[in-house]
């Protein structure tokens, strides 16, 4: 991946000027060594009319993997082929942002001891980016580079020039103008919002990172139209870094306004003066109300089907009214860390005799799984293609068929309340589809109708009055009459 930074001179005031502003001689190529490969930088044209300085990152696709513990980006599991083979290399983000803090740090704070009045000046600019993920499309870069200053062109890049009918990627080719801002801030810039595009750092965002985002973005990001979700992004969603971040930024806003410091405008407010609570995570919401439904339904014994990482089965142990819990998932490596949080090498020996993991697929028939009093669906269904819901459907209520059943899945409706998430996307890219509430009411009334089961639908979260709420659950319950002659059968 790379990045150019051009700009145009005259004899009296040469591009070459580039050099010094940069810390990096015209006339040498360098190269530097970063954690995940190697930076490079040089001079593809320089003389007093123009200048061009390239930042050439080459990423060492296996240290990215084994700094990352085996993870992929923005930590999240990948197929163990794919944390080798993806776009890491070529398309800029978080990698060549911090290359760009590394190498150029003396001139992103504006210093330039041989010549200390150049950083304050500002130089008609020209940035190049050819390859940049865009997690909103051209109308993100725009709205995140055009209150700045710069002129923008971003071209969106075909996925294939032979093949015009596949559309566009997610990345764009960027190309940003600017007469009115030093190279200082022009750095600063790409440092904050090339991962804000991508949208997927590549480590783990600690409390400083809250510090580094007010460094590069003072002067400009208090004020900038699209702060939160700069904000947000930047900070990896984490909610109480975001929050701090934001708190920070209103009083770096009320001091200007003020004309004071900041410190004299923090002093004003009394600490017992915060009165606002954090939100509970839509994630605990959703296990609490599966646990109240579950023990409204009087069911001991719980299949949770794509359990995943074993949050929910972690919930259902700490209730000693659910006497019997199976973790199901198909990925052995999920059930594996599932099996490392609840601990189950070091359980006690009546704890570990009420839960058990097993590896299944819920697109097949499984005997292990008749029997039980219950089972959660807990945001699976969204993860199948359509077409294998059927499969799913039969496994679950035609084969298994536990008196009751929880099924939740994404609101689609909702999604416009989430600020951080551009038009049209879902909430999870491994997410096959998301529904309304009356695409999922449609298709829970014809499961149940069909299977002999009488079902309700329950809200999780803030019901909205106008899209609903976040999170939809349908409650299946097998019908008396059903089971009567079920039992009579058997």
């Amino acid at each position: 991946m790379f990045l150019t930074i051009s700009t145009t001179g005259t004899p009296a005031r040469p591009a070459t000027d580039l050099g010094f502003l940069l810390h990096k001689h015209p006339d040498n190529a360098q190269a530097f060594s970063t954690s995940y490969g190697k930076a490079h930088v040089l001079y593809p044209e320089a003389d007093a009319e123009r200048c061009t300085a390239a930042l050439l990152l080459e990423v060492d696709a296996v240290a990215l993997v084994r700094r990352g513990k085996g993870k992929g980006r923005g930590g999240a599991p990948d197929a163990a082929l794919a944390q080798y083979v993806n776009d890491r290399p070529y398309a800029a983000s978080s990698l060549l942002a911090v290359a760009l803090s590394g190498v150029f740090s003396s001139a992103m704070r504006g210093v330039c001891a041989a010549k200390p009045e150049l950083p304050s000046q500002p130089r008609p600019l020209r940035v190049e980016v050819p390859a940049l993920p865009a997690r909103g499309g051209v109308d993100l870069v725009r709205g995140l580079f055009e209150p700045l200053g710069w002129a923008v062109s971003a071209e969106p890049v075909a996925l294939d020039p032979e093949f015009t009918q596949w559309g566009d990627s997610r990345y764009v080719s960027l190309v940003l103008e600017a007469e009115t801002l030093t190279v200082a801030e022009a750095l600063r810039h790409l440092y904050v919002l090339l991962p804000v595009l991508d949208d997927a750092k590549h480590y783990w965002v600690s409390s400083d990172e809250v510090d580094k985002l007010l460094r590069a973005g003072e002067g400009w990001l208090s004020e900038h139209p699209q702060q939160k979700l700069i904000t947000s992004r930047y900070l990896s969603r984490r909610w109480s870094l975001t929050r701090q971040a934001m708190e920070r930024l209103e009083l770096v806003r009320l001091a200007e306004a003020d004309d004071s410091e900041v410190d004299e405008i923090d002093n004003a407010v009394a600490p017992e003066a915060e009165t606002e609570e954090r939100p509970t995570p839509l994630a605990v919401l959703r296990r609490e109300a599966i646990v109240t439904a579950l023990t409204e339904s009087g069911a001991a014994r719980v299949l949770d089907l794509g359990c995943g990482q074993g949050q929910l089965v972690q919930a259902l142990l700490k209730d000693p009214r659910f006497t019997e819990i199976v973790g199901v998932d198909v990925s052995m490596r999920a059930l594996t860390i599932a099996s490392r949080r609840l601990k189950l090498d070091r359980m006690g020996e009546r704890q570990a005799s009420r839960v058990r993991l097993v590896q299944s697929s819920l697109a097949y028939t499984d005997a292990r799984l008749k029997g039980y009093d219950a089972a959660v669906l807990s945001e699976v269904i969204e993860h199948l293609d359509l077409p294998r819901l059927p499969a799913l459907e039969y496994a679950v209520f035609g084969a298994a068929r536990p008196r009751t059943v929880l099924v939740t899945t994404p609101n689609v409706e909702y999604n416009v309340r989430w600020e951080s998430l551009p038009a049209g996307h879902v909430r999870h890219g491994d997410h096959r589809f998301e529904w309304t509430r009356e695409e999922f009411r449609g298709w829970a009334a014809t499961v149940a109708e069909r299977h002999g089961y009488a079902v309700e639908f329950v809200p999780v979260g803030l019901d909205d009055p106008e899209v609903g709420p976040p999170t939809q659950m349908a409650v299946f319950t097998l019908s008396s009459v059903t089971e009567k002659k079920e039992a009579k059968a058997a």
